[in-house]
């Protein structure tokens, strides 16, 4: 590297002891087993509650994924006033709220009111203190011997598809635009912006053609 004018020297770090600063992650099987053992104490530690809370099913983002699904952030206020539940009391029952959220489809509200109605048919609340039970809790007579662990299996989604949610195939989208779609839109974009100079074009010509004879 050549040096002029006033310039920083360059010092070029080729001595950097690399060997000791590889990680060899030996330990993947038993950090495996240490997550699953934090996992199932963790379970342990808030049941009967559910671990994960309950969320949306939504559409993935951009014209390329929108045929898709996957679990949300939070339900959105139109979705849990739909389906009678308050907004500060739905934390407490274990589904996920996100006020800035907004429905921009019949399809996702109906299918996210039926996804808390069903959610809230099954829920067992039991009460904080058993000689004070609440309004929102469940009645004494009703509240079974199975807890929200296994009530909260149902809503876990692996892949995410609620009733009222299609997912496309990738055979049932159109066709891609012969040629390419750039090259398409580019065209279309030329021929809109030089019509007016392609009519005066002709206009001309058949001026010189008709001035001829």
């Amino acid at each position: 590297m050549a040096i002029k004018h006033n310039q920083q020297i360059p010092n070029n770090h080729f001595r950097k002891d690399w060997q000791r600063r590889v990680r060899c992650h030996f330990d993947q099987a038993g950090k495996k087993s240490t997550r699953r053992l934090a996992r199932r104490a963790k379970a342990a530690a808030v049941a009967p509650r559910p671990v994960d809370k309950l969320r949306p099913v939504v559409r993935c983002p951009t014209v390329k994924y929108n045929r898709r699904t996957r679990l949300g952030r939070g339900f959105s206020l139109a979705e849990l006033k739909a389906a009678g539940i308050p907004k500060l009391y739905a934390p407490t029952i274990g589904i996920s709220v996100d006020p800035r959220r907004q429905n921009l489809s019949e399809e996702s509200l109906a299918a996210n009111v039926e996804r808390l109605k069903a959610y809230k048919a099954r829920l067992i609340v039991f009460p904080r203190k058993s000689n004070k039970p609440k309004k929102t809790d469940t009645p004494a007579a009703e509240q079974k011997a199975e807890t929200t662990q296994s009530i909260r299996g149902a809503f876990t989604l692996e892949a995410p598809l609620a009733p009222g949610f299609t997912e496309i195939s990738k055979s049932d989208l159109p066709k891609n635009v012969e040629g390419g779609a750039y090259k398409a839109l580019r065209k279309a974009r030329s021929d809109a912006r030089l019509v007016g100079v392609r009519e005066k074009r002709i206009k001309d010509k058949a001026e010189e053609e008709k001035a001829k004879k």
